[in-house]
């Protein structure tokens, strides 16, 4: 007799994959779009400066709670040449419901739903943020199944990253 495979082995196959699917010491991959006020974003062009990419949605009760953490530390290390953008993986129709979360912070969005994207379109983990170095090669890969996003956690990850001054 054949034995079925558990539960916790079924969600570890649809999650693991699709999380492990931009890794750290990959190359960034293409992310170009306008962000929700209008201006273009290029995450090729961003090359020399560190960036976060962090994906959320508005559903997603982990992605809110994080989101005033995220602003305060984009805030903070803005005048150290550090970019973050929000990649919000909610549907075209929710964009309302998008700009009105944004309001709250200081940091861009871009739909992925209209970005020209590679591997960061259709995680199925969420939130998941990536820290991407100043050549464009992810040194850093946070989400709640390995290193969830923290002030600790960020700073541990971007730090190293700067130019020493």
């Amino acid at each position: 007799m054949r034995r079925l495979p558990s539960l916790a082995a079924l969600l570890a196959l649809l999650w693991l994959p699709a999380a492990a699917a931009l890794d750290v010491g990959d190359p960034a991959p293409a992310l170009k779009g306008s962000t929700l006020d209008g201006k273009p974003f290029d995450l090729a062009a961003l090359k020399g400066k560190v960036v976060v990419v962090n994906q959320w949605a508005t559903w997603c009760g982990p992605c809110r709670e994080e989101m005033p953490l995220l602003d305060a530390f984009a805030k903070r290390y803005a005048a150290k040449g550090v970019v973050l953008v929000g990649l919000d993986e909610d549907d075209a129709k929710d964009e309302p419901e998008v700009r009105k979360v944004m309001a709250a912070f200081s940091y861009p969005a871009v739909l992925a739903e209209s970005a020209a994207t590679d591997a960061f379109h259709a995680p199925r983990v969420l939130p998941v943020t990536y820290v991407i170095d100043a050549t464009g090669v992810v040194r850093a890969k946070l989400w709640a199944g390995s290193t969830p996003v923290t002030e600790e956690s960020l700073e541990r990850a971007v730090t190293p990253l700067l130019p020493a001054h």
